[in-house]
């Protein structure tokens, strides 16, 4: 195993120190996360039956327990009727998928040893900083335990997932992702994973994305205790509107956007606590809900079975409604 960075040479004044110098310490830093979590990458080949026919897909993901769970992508595994996971040293098993949760792209599967595994330590997504190192291995396109190396190029983005719900603290980086690195780590350079690759734009070059590990150590916490990410429901469809400068001078708020209800579910909570369509959402508990994915994020674990306070616009009236979420069901 090579030797670990010395943090003075990175850290130091370039203009101190010779170029072959920063370059080396780059390298050693890149092979040494390397050599240190590439036992714990993983392939994962997939089978799925849809409809009338049946269909082959493969992914990434990554080890992180000794006993055998491992992190991937929900797209990388959904509907699966069969899942075989390869280890960097050649032994392939079957996995059991312990649950997922399509809103945000994550699922945890298991493997069976009879011995302890090589695993990748989590780090703290909270830490980063734009412009560190970030590395990926992967599988892109087959080809199993590729490196690719960046850095991280912007924090707090967001990214829709495949359901339809905003996924925050996304963390965007230019270290290249290929179709078959989805579920993989993002590492930083002390071999810690920050983040779990995600998704690509196809028409772009060196715009990745990752989920935030923080965020990801939250829906594993979910799927281990409940085997589901537990959100909160009102039962209701609406689209973010503009809201006019007269209107917010007249609520007393400073947003210039909220939520415009254009559907409620007959027997929902936003139905039984008065709320209609044509009504306008413009805050929850006292929080501002300026869009869909506002009121979406809002509407969280801590939500279900609890009275809320819903501020609507109706008409000329200023309303406070006091429905009460229910747990959603999960997603098929």
């Amino acid at each position: 195993m090579s030797a670990r960075p010395d943090p003075q040479i990175l850290s130091s004044d370039p203009s101190a120190v010779p170029d072959e110098a920063l370059l080396d310490a780059y390298s050693e830093a890149v092979a040494y996360t390397v050599e240190r979590v590439q036992d714990a990458v993983v392939f994962i080949a997939v089978q799925a039956q849809r409809g009338p026919s049946s269909r082959a897909g493969t992914g990434s993901g990554f080890l992180f327990t000794p006993d055998g769970y491992l992190l991937t992508n929900s797209h990388v595994v959904h509907g699966a009727t069969s899942l075989e996971v390869t280890r960097a040293d050649g032994v392939t098993s079957s996995a059991e998928l312990i649950g997922e949760d399509l809103d945000t792209d994550l699922a945890v599967l298991r493997i069976g040893s009879s011995r302890s595994l090589a695993h990748a330590q989590l780090g703290d997504s909270s830490r980063l900083r734009v412009g560190q190192v970030a590395i990926a291995i992967g599988n892109p396109l087959g080809f199993a335990h590729t490196v690719t190396a960046g850095v991280v190029s912007a924090l707090g983005r967001s990214l829709r997932s495949s359901a339809g719900r905003m996924i925050d603290n996304v963390i965007q980086t230019n270290a290249a992702l290929n179709p078959g690195n989805s579920g993989g780590p993002l590492l930083d350079t002390r071999a810690r994973v920050v983040g779990v690759n995600t998704a690509i734009i196809p028409a772009a070059q060196s715009i990745c994305f990752a989920t935030a590990i923080n965020s990801a150590k939250w829906v594993v916490g979910q799927l281990f205790a409940h085997g589901r990410v537990r959100r909160a429901r009102l039962g209701l469809a609406g689209s973010t509107v503009p809201l006019s400068r007269r209107v917010a001078r007249f609520l007393e708020v400073e947003q210039a956007s909220a939520v415009r209800v254009s559907e409620v579910q007959a027997g929902s909570p936003a139905a039984n606590g008065g709320l209609k369509a044509g009504d306008t959402v413009v805050g929850i508990d006292g929080t501002p809900v300026t869009s869909v994915d506002d009121l979406q994020r809002l509407l969280d674990e801590s939500r279900i079975g609890k009275v809320c306070v819903l501020r609507v616009l109706r008409g000329v009236q200023a309303l406070f409604l006091h429905p009460t979420p229910i747990e959603s069901l999960p997603r098929a």
